[in-house]
């Protein structure tokens, strides 16, 4: 086999395990969601699973539909934060590749 092949395909495998680690990794990392400046958290793993919700005693004086929008708000926070985390740690892995100028990953 030609040694750049070997050599690539050596690199592929290596990459796969890598990925195969990280995405473990990022399936248990959680991030907090938050909404009215604290009032509301949530807390996700990186499976997009909520772990837990945090709601400050003085929003249960408000309308029912304030805690809805608080409680909304805090999840969309804890999506984008699960995505930018989860776009950020893959991102590193692909650095240490030697892949041509504008080629995507599939994440």
């Amino acid at each position: 086999m030609n040694p750049n092949i070997a050599d690539l395909m050596q690199q592929a495998q290596k990459m796969q395990a890598d990925m195969q680690k990280a995405q473990e990794e990022l399936a248990h990392a959680e991030v907090t969601g938050e909404a009215g400046a604290g009032l509301v958290s949530v807390i996700m793993t990186g499976r997009h699973d909520v772990k837990r919700v945090v709601i400050d005693d003085s929003v249960f004086t408000e309308e029912k539909e304030v805690l809805e929008d608080l409680l909304a708000a805090a999840v969309n926070d804890a999506v984008r934060k699960v995505e930018a985390h989860n776009k950020d740690a893959m991102a590193g892995l692909a650095s240490g590749l030697d892949l041509p100028a504008g080629f995507k990953m599939p994440f």
